[in-house]
């Protein structure tokens, strides 16, 4: 899965893969650019690292929906019992 995402913020931002890779601690350019071509996943600490560099949200980085979604059973049965679920 290729991180489209995080390669379009980074260029949008002027910032290039050499760049990242040396503020992330990378000895070589390749270890970023192979989160970005989703060769390696990164850590969660890593991807915090990024958006943090970025100054972007780490989900909208790298997830292309929310994380916890609420089923809509869920909310039907918390309705119905008089609970919210927000």
């Amino acid at each position: 899965m290729k991180l489209e995402k995080l390669r379009e913020e980074r260029i949008l931002q002027g910032k290039t893969q050499t760049y990242m890779a040396k503020k992330l601690g990378y000895k070589y350019t390749s270890g970023y650019a192979n989160i970005e071509m989703g060769r390696t996943k990164p850590s969660l600490e890593m991807a915090k690292h990024i958006a943090d560099l970025l100054n972007i949200g780490v989900q909208e980085l790298f997830f292309a929906q929310k994380l916890h979604k609420k089923s809509n059973f869920l909310e039907r049965s918390c309705l119905e019992k008089g609970r919210r679920t927000e």
